[in-house]
């Protein structure tokens, strides 16, 4: 098995491209959404929110390939995009004044205490569940220099054309020298829609075939995957024997695969979790810190987290560094509000270092 060869930034446009769609997150905070009259309202994404982050926190020039709508909510969107610093590279949908195509709306509330968070998503008619093969000239996007690209297994549940899209990017992207890079993401509310549980592993052992980068805990691979492995409920969240213990199995599975990597969460409340993360690389393992975090907002974290350690490996670090990059960013991500990265780079490096809480004068 080659190691993960990062290419250099010579001649290169873009440190980062993502493929996924954009929605906006309607969030009331901590009441629920039946009794809610505000909502806050965050553009996200799954695969843009990694973007967002390298490019806002990290300062590295990153992209995103989307559907947009040109409707009031699509300009809404597309200037949040353009607020975060990231390349856009749409396939824009005409609306129809009534029914779409849409930009999804993705609602989740922040939970409180012992009232966990709820996610209820209205994806009718999304623009980026139109997305297919050809929708895109990657030739194009290419050609002016790309060195990581990355999708996600939330993306890839959207519908029947969204996963062969993927594969058509990885190959295009691995055939130009990009490291690529996938979430597994499964989404039971989404694959239920889609043919149910069963065809996710089909669908991402196939887009996993095209993947240096692995992102996702042991219930992705075995739920995502269809591989077999301990049961996750009788060890310890922060344990990561059991995650380790599968990475024999997935590079028997996946001899192109180079790296996985995954938070590790023990929630004690919606409001404070045990934060941990492990990353295996070219055969070797490294494991994070544990902190214990007080949590405003627990979405975005992991996505947090891979950008970290993303921004790690692109800027060379040793493996433990990248990995304690990713862990502090995640941990850091739970703070702010929304799903996206407030932090700055000088914040992230000082908790990966051992930073506290301590004011800053």
């Amino acid at each position: 098995m080659a190691a993960l060869s990062i290419p250099s930034s010579d001649n290169r446009t873009h440190d980062f491209l993502s493929l996924g769609a954009l929605v906006t997150r309607l969030d009331p905070g901590i009441i629920p959404f039946s009794m809610a009259t505000k909502y806050d309202l965050h553009v996200s994404g799954g695969e843009y929110n990694v973007a967002t982050n390298l490019s806002r926190c990290f300062h590295l020039n990153t992209a995103i390939a989307s559907a947009m709508v040109d409707s009031p909510i699509g300009m809404k969107v597309s200037n949040a995009v353009r607020e975060a610093g990231v390349t856009p590279y749409y396939c824009l949908f005409k609306h129809d004044g009534v029914r779409g195509p849409n930009i999804a709306q993705v609602w989740s509330d922040q939970g409180k205490g012992v009232r966990a968070p709820v996610v209820f998503y209205n994806r009718a008619n999304e623009a980026a569940g139109l997305l297919k093969p050809g929708s895109f000239n990657w030739h194009d996007i290419i050609s002016k220099g790309v060195r990581w690209f990355h999708s996600g297994g939330i993306f890839s549940a959207l519908s029947e054309t969204t996963p062969e899209l993927v594969i058509e990017a990885m190959q295009a992207f691995k055939e130009a020298g990009a490291v690529t890079s996938f979430d597994l993401n499964f989404r039971a509310k989404l694959w239920a829609t889609m043919g149910g549980a069963d065809k996710a592993p089909e669908v991402f052992g196939r887009i996993c075939e095209h993947v240096d980068v692995l992102v996702g805990n042991e219930e992705d691979l075995q739920l995502g995957l269809g591989l077999k492995g301990p049961d996750v409920e009788k060890k310890s969240k922060l344990d990561p024997s059991v995650f380790l213990s599968m990475m024999e199995t997935v590079t028997a599975r996946l001899p192109n695969v180079k790296a996985v990597a995954t938070t590790l969460r023990e929630v004690h409340s919606t409001n404070r979790h045990s934060w941990s993360a492990v990353l295996w690389l070219d055969g070797d393992s490294y494991m994070a810190p544990t902190a214990e975090l007080d949590v405003l907002d627990r979405v975005g974290g992991g996505d947090g987290f891979a950008s970290g350690l993303f921004y790690g490996l692109l800027s060379g670090k040793p493996p433990e560094e990248a990995l304690k990059l990713g862990w502090a960013h995640g941990a850091l991500l739970t703070t702010f509000p929304g799903d996206t990265s407030m932090a700055t780079r000088e914040q992230v490096e000082a908790f990966a270092e051992g930073g506290s809480a301590r004011i800053q004068r």
